[in-house]
């Protein structure tokens, strides 16, 4: 077997690479993979006021940010890009599970208090759990925020075997053990109290398939008209260009490079997300091992190789790509329905389809 190049160490190099970047393409990594594929140059003057600025930057939430708006000058856009930032900084110390923050209670102090007496915590994180409530039950538990027991061996086998070439497949005893603690009802949430309390010591809450489109949807939905934010792929419009043109993000080529699309869609003032299996895995004996993991098998899920999801909401749009992800289209169906979403699937053949409403977000090749 050829030596396999760290995903980790790949997805570093094109961050660094990209962020360098101040005009033209920005390719966007991570676990959700829709790009920007119309940004321009970045001086770009629209009527006699209105001028295109970007920034992007890579502290946040392990993956690149970019924004993209039109305002009146530099400082104008500057101080709008600014309060992004703030604010998603701000969520991702509070939705971090693995590291610790000064004055901060976040999801890693509840878990640490797993068994315990309820936290104290910060507003944001309780909407976060209370959606994840909601999506837990919308999906019958194929989205669970109270997997980390069992995603934490799987992001620890993955993270051995980016370096390595003879990685190893969790312990299944160990997957069965954790498995038998992942139960959302573990989770007590008190929004009056402003407490969280983990009522099972193994239980852990792993917020990673929400937190991000979360996030930039709390961040991004008081924005100014004509801004586009994009927090790894998550990508979230705030109304149309000053023109009156749509943004445009293409969805990538799961076989492809990060500049091949299967089809570019118009954002319409909303979201567009995308969950595959091509950004984080690793390889055992040849096979390679993705990070979405399907609640019921407790390994990566199988059927599709990405799902996109377009919505006005980019936390729904997160959570509704990661569900999908798991399920049979005709459930995937259903929930769109359920939520007035659409999506583009991706099968393991590489055949595309379409939920109903889909085709009116295609823009022309």
């Amino acid at each position: 077997m050829p030596k396999l190049r760290s995903p980790r160490a790949r997805r570093w190099k094109a961050l660094l690479r990209l962020a360098a970047l101040s005009l033209a393409l920005l390719t966007l990594t991570g676990c959700s993979t829709t790009q920007i594929i119309d940004v321009g140059q970045s001086s770009e003057t629209v009527g006699p006021e209105l001028t295109r600025y970007q920034a992007s930057f890579l502290e946040l939430f392990d993956t690149v940010t970019t924004i993209i708006g039109y305002a009146e000058s530099e400082e104008e856009f500057r101080a709008v890009a600014e309060e992004i930032k703030a604010g998603l900084e701000e969520y991702h110390e509070l939705y971090d599970i693995y590291n610790e923050y000064e004055g901060i209670n976040n999801i890693k102090t509840i878990n640490d208090a797993a068994g315990g007496e309820p936290v104290a915590v910060n507003g944001k994180i309780i909407e976060l759990l209370l959606f994840c409530r909601e999506m837990y039950e919308a999906t019958g538990g194929k989205l669970d925020a109270a997997m980390g027991s069992v995603l934490k061996l799987w992001h620890d086998a993955r993270e051995a075997g980016e370096y390595s070439e003879d990685g190893q497949l969790p312990d299944q005893a160990a997957l069965e053990a954790a498995a038998e603690h992942c139960d959302f009802d573990a989770i007590i949430i008190d929004a009056e109290a402003g407490t969280v309390q983990i009522t099972d010591p193994e239980t852990r809450l792993d917020v990673g398939a929400v937190a991000k489109g979360y996030a930039t949807e709390q961040v991004c939905k008081d924005l100014p008209s004509g801004y586009l934010v994009s927090v790894g792929g998550n990508v979230r419009a705030s109304g149309m260009k000053p023109d009156g043109t749509d943004w445009v993000v293409g969805i990538q080529d799961p076989d492809g490079g990060t500049e091949d699309y299967l089809l570019t869609v118009f954002a319409k003032g909303g979201s567009v997300v995308t969950s595959g299996d091509y950004q984080r895995y690793y390889y055992v004996d040849g096979v390679k091992y993705h990070h979405i993991i399907d609640p019921e098998t407790l390994y990566p899920a199988s059927l599709w190789r990405s799902v996109s999801v377009v919505c006005g909401n980019s936390g729904l749009a997160d959570a509704l790509s990661t569900s999908l992800f798991t399920m049979t289209q005709d459930e995937g169906l259903a929930l769109l329905e359920e939520f007035g979403a659409e999506a583009l699937w991706v099968a393991a053949d590489g055949e595309i389809s379409y939920s109903p409403g889909f085709p009116e977000y295609i823009k022309e090749q």
